[in-house]
Parts: structure tokens; sequence; C-alpha cells
């Protein structure tokens, strides 16, 4: 069972994208080729607003974008706890403090009201700066709130839509609800490539032409002029040539997420939970993995509640220093360090009915559903140090006497001594 298939995607647009690097390949300008602007644009037109400035990678998406609003030490950073690694490193790199806030128990994504309490709450020392909030499987946060909350205190906000790019609400895509935006192309996310590649949507042009000059190591009016610090953070045009393609079927792409979103739901609704959209408003998320919560209180202790098999555990909870930080603050997050060790996600991306079937028929699942109890699995480390044990537990027996009958049962029996 295929996770991401990105086979069946590249079988229908294959001899689209074969012309595409075959273009790139005749006219041989592999660094900010025509292909970039090209896919900017068409990235900016389906957003509906702004601008868009291609770069390298999701992570230094969020890095030009925290260099545009000027994070550095002693700046405090709002993050969710419950999120990929990149989005608190991205913070620390600068020399910023990520402070972790917790997340709502229903959408996954980061709580606006522990966020206020989060701001309030800051130790002396930091400087409550920005926040960054994440699009957590596809899901939008709740913008209007974080924004509320972002205004009374000055911060200004940097949205992570690594896994949300894509997604609505109220028509509205991502990528219009905060001044920065930023997304990943890497080929898992739902709008991937066939390597490494990220973007940032910038509502405000001046930002955009800070973002261009970060990109290429804080250049000017030339590559040698360098007017600021910035990055080696472009976009190659081989990977820009083979995103074109896909974005053209991208929205149908996001459809058929969305429609085998909708079995996993039905098919796993006794046995478990999926983040929810909030009645406030018709938000459409755009399904990076189909996530789920199992119901049972015993899900990721090794018990009865273990998750089905080939469920792969996404975005453990960050509650761990990141590497480099001078230090980070301790802030409660119990629904985060709830949720990390009981969600799951399942293959979303033209996944045929019979993979459906059985992951809502694993064994986990129909245990946690009160159908059927799994069978329990050895578990190999303790096997191995139950055997080692037994095997210590003998060679500390005393050896059994040996009868003598003559001198050759003499010599075995001193040979044996020796060897005890």
């Amino acid at each position: 069972m295929q996770f991401i298939d990105l086979a069946a995607q590249q079988r229908r647009i294959r001899d689209d994208v074969d012309r595409a690097i075959a273009g790139v390949l005749d006219h041989g300008r592999y660094i900010m080729g025509p292909e970039v602007p090209e896919l900017e644009a068409a990235l900016a037109a389906f957003v509906g607003a702004g601008e868009v400035v291609s770069c390298a990678s999701g992570t230094d998406a969020l890095v030009m974008a925290l260099l545009v609003r000027g994070a550095g030490p002693g700046d405090a950073v709002f993050v969710p706890s419950f999120t990929f690694a990149a989005t608190a490193e991205s913070v620390a790199i600068l020399g910023a403090t990520p402070v972790f806030v917790d997340i709502d128990p229903v959408t996954y994504n980061l709580d606006p009201a522990s966020l206020d309490a989060a701001v309030a709450g800051l130790p002396e020392g930091l400087r409550a700066a920005g926040v960054i909030p994440v699009d957590l499987f596809g899901l939008p946060a709740d913008y209007p709130a974080i924004v509320d909350v972002c205004e009374r205190h000055g911060l200004w906000i940097v949205a992570d839509a690594a896994q949300g790019f894509g997604a609505s609400v109220d028509g509205a895509r991502v990528g219009r609800f905060a001044p920065l935006t930023t997304t990943s192309f890497f080929p898992a996310k739902p709008l991937g490539c066939y390597g490494d590649g990220g973007a940032v949507v910038a509502l405000d042009p001046e930002d955009a032409a800070v973002l261009r000059s970060v990109r290429v190591h804080g250049s000017g009016s030339d590559k040698y002029d360098n007017v600021r610090l910035g990055i080696n953070g472009r976009l190659d045009t081989l990977q820009a040539a083979i995103l074109l393609p896909k974005l053209a079927i991208f929205a149908d792409d996001l459809e058929r997420r969305d429609e085998v979103a909708r079995r996993y739901s039905r098919g796993l609704k006794a046995s478990s939970s999926r983040p929810r959209f909030p009645k406030v408003c018709a938000r459409r998320g755009s399904v990076h993995g189909a996530g789920a919560r199992p119901r049972s209180s015993g899900c990721g202790d090794g018990g009865a509640g273990r998750a089905p098999p080939r469920c792969t555990t996404r975005c453990p909870c960050t509650d761990s220093r990141p590497t480099g930080t001078s230090r980070s603050v301790p802030v409660a997050w119990p629904t985060a360090i709830w949720r990390r060790p009981r969600s799951c996600r399942f293959p979303c991306t033209r996944t045929s009915r019979a993979t459906i079937r059985v992951v809502v028929d694993a064994p986990g699942a129909r245990w946690r559903a009160g159908r059927e109890r799994p069978r329990r699995r050895a578990d190999p480390l303790r096997s191995a140090i139950d055997h080692r044990r037994r095997h210590r537990a003998r060679r500390r027996r005393p050896a059994k006497p040996v009868a003598s009958t003559g001198p050759v049962s003499q010599e075995l029996e001193e040979r044996l001594a020796d060897r005890l």
C-alpha cells in the first residue's frame, strides 16, 4: 500500500511533464529560467491575490518570510506545538525564540485562546514579535480569531501552509488570510514537484520585492549588489517546469482527495474521529493525508488501541528544544500532548476502494469499533532480552557431576570444569 501514489498521477500527465523537461533541456537556463516566473504568475492567479515568490523548499520559504519581518534574537515567535519541526526550526535559525502554543482539540490547529494566554505570560527578556499558524492536515487555521489576537498585541503573522495550499474558507483560497503565506512543493504535499521546492505568497508588493532580494543572497540592482542578508533559495527551473502541468490538474486532484477523505470518514466513523471543520464558515481543506484519531484511550501505548497497520504517525508534537536554540519557553500544551500519539493518517491520493477497505477493516480498527480483538504481536526487543536472560541463567547454574569410570572420564570432567 503506497501512502502517496505519485506514479498514478504521473501516468496522467507524463507527456506534458516530458515536454516541459525537454523544453528546459533545450533552452538550458537551469537557474531562474522562464518557467520560474511563469509558475509564479500561475500560482498567483490560482490564489487570486498578491504575488508569489518561489524558492528552494518550504523551510526556505519560512526563513525568507521571517527575514522580511526582521525576526532575530530577543524576539518571541509563537508556533503551534503540533506541527513539523521546520516551523520552529526556522525561527531558531535566525536566533529568535519559538514559543509553543497549544492546539484546538477539534481542528488540531493553533488555539487562539492559548495564543492569547501565551502572549500574556511571556517571560521577561523576550519581546512578543509574531505568530506562525499552521494549516495542519490541509485544514486552514482560525485566521479571524488569530488576527484579532495579533492586532491586540501588535504581532505580525506568517502563515505556514505547507500542508494547506489549495484549501479555502468561504471561497477564498489559502494565501489571502495573512500578509505572508508560505508553502512547500515537497513531493508528498498537495501540490508537489519531483524534488524540493517552496513559495511565499505576499499580499504587499514591497514584501514581494524584499523576498526576491532575500532569495538571491540579498541582491539589489544586480546579483553582486548585496544590500541585505539573504540566502541561496532559488527554485530550480526543472522543478518549475514539472509543477506547471501538475498545477493544471491541481483542482481536480483536490476533488479526488476530498472524495477519498469522505470515504475514510464514513468507514472509520465508529472507531475514530477526524479533524472537523468549524461550523462558523464554509471551510474546505486540501486533505494533506486523511487524518484520524482512534477513539480508544489505549492508542499510542502499544495496547489494544494500536493504530491500524501501515498507518503512519504524522507531525509529532514539537515538545523538545530545537537544535541550536539558546532557550525555549516552557508552556503547557495538554491538548497537543494528548493528540500526538493518538493521531494517524492514511493514503489519500488516487486511492482505490480496495485500499480504503484494507485500512477500514484493519484489526486495530475493528477492535476499536468493538467488533474483533486483534492478535497480540511479539515484541522482538522483549524476546531478545528474555532470551539473553535465560542464557545467562543457564551459565550460572552449577555443573552436574560427571561419573568417573576411568582416565578418559576424569579428563572430560577437568575440561568441563575449566570451561565453567
